[in-house]
C-alpha cells in the first residue's frame, strides 16, 4: 500500500503499530521518496512497550494529524477503524476491510453495527476481492457505493529472477511460506515427501517461516517435523526477499488449507507471488480459484489424498506442469503494482478533482429528497474550487425560514433539487446576481408546482431527457434557452463487475410498481423464452406493492397485483422460473447474475435500471414507452414482449450476447457515465456563474436569451 499510494504521486506517513525489531519490512520502505515512517514507540508518541491497542493507535493518529492534516487515512483492521470512526479523521478514512465475518452466520448485530459505522465514516472502503465487496455489500447496506476494489499486490524484489521454465529434472522440490498452523495444513505438508515416494515421486520440501501457533497439540509436533522430518528442509525465518528467492528455486509452491477456510472472501498475496515467480500452486478449489485459474487447472486439491495425487500427475507428465505454471504467472500479471498504482490513480483522480479556477464558488444545494442528487453532490464537495452548503428540508413544505434565508444571502449558485415549494421559497428570496439552478422530475411536473413559478427568476431548469424537456416546455411555454438537458448518472464504475456463471439466461427487472412498471409484459417474455428454453430465469429486485401503503390502498393497483401473483403462481410455463430478491442498495452485485435488463414500463422520464444494467455488462431490452428512443438506442428497443423475448433469444443462441453486452456497456459510459455527467454540472455551474458576471457588465449576452440587463 506504501508504494502504491508514493508511485500514485502521495506524499505517504506510515504510522508503525510497534517497536521495530527487525528491519525486513521497514527498511526498504523508509528508502522510497516521499515516504515518511514514523515509529510512535521510538519518538515518544506512546508509553506502550508492545503493539499499540486500538484506542491508543487512533490517539497517536489524531495526534499527528492534528499537527499537519491528512488528505486521505488509510487504515487496516476494524477495532482501529472503528476508533477513528469517531475521531476528527472521519470522513477523511480508506478502510481496508479485510478482519471482517467471512459468513451470515458470523454476522451478529454487534459486526453490523461496527462495520455501519466504519462505512459511515469512511470515504473509501477497500475490498480484497468481488467477493468480499458483493457480501459486504448486501450484509452492510451503508457500504453500498463507497466499496472499491483494491486486490492484493505482487512486487517482485529488485534482481530476483523468475523460476526459468520447464518441467522439474530430477526431485521435485516442494516450498511453503509463512506461518505454521492448523488450519494450514502445514503438519500435513511435511508427509507429502514420504508420500510421494511411495508413489514413485522423490521430491523435497522446503518451509520458510519463524511463526509456529502456540496450539495445543500442534506447536511441539510442528516444530518436531520442521527440524527432524523425512524430506523436509527449515529455512527458518527470512527477509520477504530471500523467502521468494526461494520460492523461486521451488517446482510447487504449496497454499492447500483447511477445508473451513474455502468460503474465505480473500485472496492470498503468496499465492500471486508464486505465480509471478513462475512457480505454480497446490490450493484448493473454490469459486473464487476457479475464476482465477480455470475450472481444469490441475493442481486443485482438498485433501491429503488429493495433493498427493496431483502432484505425482504434475511429476510424471511435464505438459500439465507447463499448463499449471502459465496459467498462475497469468493469473498474477492482473496483480502487479503497476496494475495497482494504475487503479489508484483513478480513485485519487476520483476524490481529489483538479481545480478549475481561482478561488471557491458558493453553492447552495436544497431540497427535501437529495438521493438523485448523492453523488454529484459528493463530487461538488470534493472541488477545491467550489464550497457546499446543504439546505435540508424535513419535507417537501417544511424547512427552516431562517437558516434558507441566511444561505440564500451567501451563494453565488443555488441548485434546488426537484421543482417544488423550495424552488418557488428560493427563485422569491434571490439576491442580485445569484444564479437558480432548478432540477425537475416526472413528478413536480404533473404536480403544479412549475406553473406557480416566475420562470424569469430562474436561470435554467434541467431534466433528464429530451422527452420530459420538450414536454416541459410544452406544459410550461416557458423560453426553450431556459430548459436544459443533463441525463441522469450511472456509477458506471460500481457497476463494472465480472458476471457470474449462466447469466446470458437470467433477465433482471428493478422495480416492480406501481401498476405502470408493467410487471406483467415482463412475465410475458420469460412466458415466451421457456417455452423453448427452460433456463431462462426471471431475477426480480424490489420492494412488492403491499409495502407501499399508497400503492395497496387503491383496488385497481391491488387487483392488478392479486392477478399477477395469481398467474405467477399457476402457470405452468413460469413453475420455478421467477426468483423474487430483496430491495436493496446491493444493486450491483445482484447485477453479476443477470444478462438482460427489461424496461416494460408504460412510461418513465428515464428509467435507470436499464443503464445501470448496462454499466453492468447486461442488455438493455425496453418496450417503447414515451421518449424511449431519446434515452436509450433504437437497438435495445422492441415493439412488444414477443418482439423482446425473440431478441433474447437470438442474442443468446447466435452467440452475440457477448458482443452486444460490451457494446450497451460503451454506449451507457459515454453518455450517462458518472464522470460525464458530473462534468456537464460543473459545466453548467461555473458556466452560468461565468454568464452572469458577464452579463451583469455588459459585455455579452446569452445565445439565445435576452439582451444585456
Amino acid at each position: 500500500m506504501v508504494q502504491t499510494l508514493a508511485r500514485a504521486g502521495c506524499d505517504v506517513t506510515l504510522v508503525l503499530k510497534a517497536p521495530v525489531r527487525t528491519g525486513r519490512l521497514v527498511d526498504p520502505l523508509r528508502e522510497l521518496p516521499n515516504v515518511t515512517v514514523l515509529s510512535p514507540h521510538e519518538d515518544g508518541l506512546t508509553a506502550s512497550e508492545g503493539s499499540m491497542r486500538p484506542h491508543e493507535a487512533a490517539a497517536v493518529i489524531a495526534r499527528i494529524d492534528a499537527q499537519n492534516p491528512f488528505d486521505l487515512a488509510v487504515v487496516r483492521g476494524r477495532a482501529l477503524a472503528g476508533q477513528l470512526a469517531a475521531g476528527p479523521l472521519k470522513g477523511r478514512l480508506w478502510t481496508y476491510l479485510t478482519d471482517v465475518p467471512q459468513s451470515a452466520a458470523e454476522f451478529d448485530g454487534k459486526s453490523k453495527g461496527d462495520l455501519r459505522r466504519i462505512a459511515d465514516a469512511s470515504r473509501v472502503l477497500l475490498c480484497q476481492t468481488e467477493e468480499l465487496r458483493s457480501f459486504l455489500e448486501a450484509a452492510v447496506p451503508a457500504t453500498a457505493g463507497k466499496s472499491v476494489l483494491f486486490p492484493p499486490v505482487v512486487v517482485l524484489p529488485d534482481g530476483l529472477e523468475p523460476r526459468a521454465s520447464g518441467a522439474p529434472d530430477g526431485k521435485l522440490r516442494l516450498v511453503y511460506t509463512g506461518k505454521f498452523a492448523p488450519r494450514w495444513n502445514t503438519l500435513e505438508m511435511t508427509r507429502l515427501p514420504r508420500l510421494l515416494r511411495a508413489r514413485g515421486v522423490e521430491a523435497e520440501l522446503h518451509m520458510v517461516g519463524d511463526k509456529i501457533h502456540q496450539e495445543a497439540g500442534f506447536a511441539a509436533p510442528m516444530k518436531a517435523a520442521l527440524e527432524n522430518g523425512d524430506g523436509v528442509v527449515w529455512h527458518g525465518g527470512h527477509p520477504r526477499a530471500e523467502a521468494m528467492r526461494i520460492t523461486a528455486s521451488g517446482d510447487v509452491a504449496l497454499s492447500w488449507r483447511d477445508l473451513t477456510m474455502d468460503t474465505s472472501l480473500e485472496l492470498s498475496t503468496k499465492v500471486l507471488e508464486s505465480g509471478a515467480l513462475g512457480v505454480p500452486v497446490v490450493l484448493n478449489r473454490n469459486p473464487m480459484h476457479e475464476r482465477l485459474f480455470g475450472e481444469d487447472y490441475p493442481l486443485f486439491a482438498s485433501s491429503e489424498s488429493d495433493v498427493v495425487d496431483a502432484l505425482t500427475l504434475i511429476g510424471k507428465n511435464p505438459e500439465l506442469y507447463e499448463l499449471a505454471a502459465e496459467r498462475c504467472r497469468t493469473a498474477a500479471a492482473d496483480y502487479s503494482l503497476d496494475a495497482a498504482v494504475r487503479r489508484m490513480r483513478g480513485y485519487l483522480e476520483t476524490t481529489f478533482p483538479k481545480a478549475r479556477r481561482d478561488g471557491k464558488l458558493k453553492v447552495v444545494v436544497a431540497g427535501h429528497d437529495l438521493k438523485f442528487f448523492t453523488k454529484l453532490l459528493d463530487h461538488l464537495r470534493d472541488r477545491p474550487d467550489m464550497e457546499i452548503r446543504v439546505d435540508k428540508w424535513p419535507a417537501l413544505k417544511t424547512h427552516d425560514p431562517e437558516r434558507s434565508l441566511e444561505l440564500a444571502q451567501w451563494a453565488d449558485v443555488v441548485i434546488c433539487e426537484w421543482f417544488g415549494p423550495n424552488a418557488l421559497w428560493y427563485s422569491r428570496n434571490k439576491k442580485p446576481g445569484q444564479k437558480l439552478v432548478v432540477r425537475l422530475h416526472r413528478f413536480e411536473l404533473y404536480s403544479g408546482w412549475p406553473m406557480k413559478a416566475d420562470i424569469d427568476l430562474v436561470d435554467k431548469v434541467i431534466c433528464v431527457s429530451p422527452h420530459y424537456a420538450d414536454l416541459t416546455l410544452q406544459m410550461t411555454g416557458w423560453p426553450a434557452h431556459k430548459v436544459q438537458v443533463i441525463p441522469n448518472w450511472v456509477d458506471d464504475e460500481q457497476f463494472d463487475r465480472v458476471k457470474l456463471p449462466g447469466a446470458q439466461h437470467h433477465l433482471g427487472i428493478i422495480g416492480i410498481a406501481p401498476s405502470r412498471k408493467r410487471f406483467d409484459l415482463a412475465l410475458d417474455v420469460l412466458e415466451e423464452l421457456r417455452r423453448d428454453d427452460p433456463r431462462y430465469t426471471l431475477f426480480v429486485k424490489s420492494k412488492l406493492p403491499w409495502e407501499y401503503w399508497w400503492i395497496w390502498e387503491r383496488p385497481e393497483e391491488r387487483e392488478h397485483y392479486e392477478e399477477v401473483f395469481r398467474r405467477v403462481r399457476r402457470s405452468k410455463a413460469l413453475a420455478g422460473g421467477v426468483v423474487f430478491d430483496a430491495y436493496g442498495r446491493d444493486v450491483p452485485a445482484w447485477l453479476r447474475r443477470i444478462g438482460f435488463v427489461l424496461s416494460t414500463s408504460d412510461d418513465e422520464s428515464f428509467h435507470l435500471a436499464p443503464a445501470e444494467g448496462m454499466a453492468s455488462g447486461a442488455v438493455p431490452a425496453v418496450l417503447p414507452w414515451p421518449g424511449a428512443d431519446t434515452v436509450y438506442d433504437a437497438r435495445w428497443i422492441h415493439q412488444n414482449p414477443q418482439e423482446m423475448a425473440a431478441a433474447i433469444a437470438s442474442s443468446v443462441a447466435e452467440g452475440r450476447w457477448e458482443d452486444d453486452r460490451q457494446a450497451a456497456r460503451a454506449q451507457v459510459r459515454a453518455s450517462y457515465g458518472l464522470r460525464v455527467v458530473e462534468d456537464a454540472w460543473v459545466d453548467l455551474v461555473f458556466g452560468i456563474h461565468s454568464a452572469n458576471v458577464e452579463l451583469s457588465s455588459g459585455h455579452v449576452r446569452l445565445s439565445g436569451g435576452k439582451a444585456d440587463r
